[in-house]
């Protein structure tokens, strides 16, 4: 074991050591995320997915919520602070949200539309005396179509999109609701809010809040829904960024659930008696490719070609079956993968001529610079996938690949930037994995209209049929033509690819035998509250 394995856990044993007794007696499921850092409490937390996953949903919620009860079908939505929502009649870019009664934060501020109102301004709003900067970064990015909104009475909102959007939402899912209290009790200050800890609504609300080495969660036995009150007491959330760091604590009994453990200790793990939770589910962990300016992927044939230059089943072998090779943003058997030309497979020869056909051979070979991460929310095991990436380019077909290693929060940074900005040094590829979900997030991704800074169409892919198909779907008001709409606009995704698709994350996660009543949702979100301890 490293020294810094070391380090981490002393660190961790002495913070368990030092808990109380009574919180040595309840029922405390201690979690290891992969995060470098704990999210930030302030009610909209950064370290991306995993941020909202442990920090997020369990906390504060938004008009609609995600419906993570079921393990057999991609997670649809439900109603949560909202009780309903639709489409204006009278016009399509406005929707109604009827709002739930008898809802109060954890400090017993009521909900109610003054307090939507008053977190749509600390998110929109830069002049309110609310604004959050990276608050609203991160919910803006999330909701780059919202362009207005407005109280209509106590018990309605409505929220006004720049374009209309059938899909408007899923997209309001990461707009997370704070109380107002609590930035008047930190003074104003949201550096002191998170210290608070900040109110919620959710079924967990913050007890204890430790920098950089913990977060504590404690059940809300006053949740709205009284169907839903946790079944355990606590939730412990600490940071281990090292997947061998986050093995040895499952290991050693200092923690019972981890996230993404070592494909190779799988075996082991099983033999001694540990739960081994995997699942398909909407994530595709792929290379982004910067299609505008000085970048060889301004050629379709370069783009392509790299996606037959893959070896995706030895990727999966290496990570001992926890991922299924990609071969376009949804996975193949979704029904909206549409009937595409181009049907990805480790076929070198086929790599190499188009790659050929765009100007790279073995006397010019084609060399890039990727900007990686070494760890974070979905990213599964970064370090060891691409350097096999990189040696398999490399070897099949000639491709001199480069890595930029960073922390995951500048790469989350760098998917903000435009071509050639100082953050990126040089990289013309960027691999931050990416949910794949349902259509808003494709809009964020591969539209025209959000380059940065407006979304995360960072590559600056530009694709008319693939706008004329969104542009359907966006329109569309019964299912059939959604589904007809967003299958031709995939078929794109994959024919002009605007990223390398490399494998489909299977969420795996290992668990002690005492964690009783998950389930694995096919989501990037997961549901603490059926959780108990034995």
């Amino acid at each position: 074991m490293s020294l810094l394995h070391r380090a981490a856990g002393l660190g961790l044993a002495a913070l368990l050591a030092a808990a109380p007794p009574a919180l040595a007696q309840q029922k405390t499921l201690r979690v290891a995320m992969t995060a470098a850092d704990v999210p930030t409490t302030t009610g909209m937390p950064n370290n991306g997915f995993e941020g909202m996953r442990f920090l997020g949903y369990p906390v504060f919620e938004g008009l609609v919520l995600w419906d993570l009860s079921r393990a057999d079908r991609p997670a649809t939505l439900r109603p949560g602070l909202a009780e309903s929502w639709e489409q204006d009649p009278a016009d399509p870019k406005t929707w109604i949200f009827r709002l739930r009664g008898g809802v109060a934060f954890h400090d017993g501020t009521p909900f109610d539309a003054d307090a939507v109102i008053w977190n749509l301004d600390r998110f929109f709003k830069p002049d309110s005396p609310q604004f959050e900067p990276a608050g609203a970064g991160t919910t803006r990015a999330r909701n780059p179509i919202l362009a207005s909104y407005r109280k209509i009475d106590d018990r309605t909102v409505a929220i006004s999109t720049n374009r209309v959007a059938s899909y408007y939402p899923y997209m309001a899912t990461y707009i997370l609701m704070t109380s107002p209290r609590s930035f008047e009790a930190a003074g104003r200050d949201w550096g002191k809010v998170a210290a608070l800890p900040a109110a919620g609504t959710g079924p967990f609300r913050l007890a204890k809040f430790t920098p950089r080495i913990s977060a504590e969660l404690a059940r809300n036995e006053a949740y709205w829904d009284k169907t839903r009150i946790p079944k355990l007491d606590r939730v412990l959330l600490l940071p281990m960024p090292e997947a061998n760091t986050r093995l040895a604590a499952l290991r050693s009994g200092q923690v019972d659930w981890i996230e993404v453990p070592p494909p190779d200790a799988i075996p082991s793990l099983k033999a001694a008696g540990f739960n081994i939770v995997t699942n398909s589910y909407p994530h595709v962990w792929p290379w982004f490719f910067q299609t505008k300016g000085d970048t060889p992927f301004a050629d379709l044939r370069t783009r392509q070609g790299l996606n037959y230059c893959v070896d995706r089943e030895g990727l999966v072998q290496l990570l001992n079956g926890t991922a299924e090779p990609s071969l376009g943003w949804l996975k193949s058997s979704d029904p909206n993968f549409g009937k595409p030309e181009q049907r990805y497979g480790f076929d070198p020869a086929k790599g190499k001529a188009l790659l050929a056909a765009a100007g790279w051979t073995a006397q010019k070979p084609l060399r890039f610079k990727v900007m990686i991460s070494t760890s974070g929310s979905g990213q599964m095991l970064p370090l060891p996938m691409n350097e096999f990436l990189q040696q398999n380019l490399k070897e099949a077909c000639g491709v001199d690949v480069s890595f930029e290693v960073t922390e995951w929060n500048t790469l989350l940074t760098a998917a903000r930037s435009t071509p050639g900005a100082p953050v990126l040094n040089g990289s013309v590829s960027l691999n931050p994995s990416s949910p794949s979900s349902d259509p808003s997030v494709a809009a964020r991704y591969f539209l025209q209209a959000f380059v940065p800074p407006n979304g995360f169409n960072w590559g600056q892919w530009n694709d008319p049929v693939f706008e004329e198909a969104f542009a359907a779907l966006e329109n569309a008001r019964d299912e059939a033509t959604f589904n007809a709409a967003y299958a031709k606009a995939h078929e794109r995704l994959v024919d002009n690819p605007p990223w390398l698709y490399i494998v489909h994350d299977l969420n795996p996660r290992a668990m002690s035998r005492r964690v009783k009543g998950f389930v694995s949702a096919q989501s990037w979100f997961q549901d603490l509250v059926t959780v108990d301890l034995q």
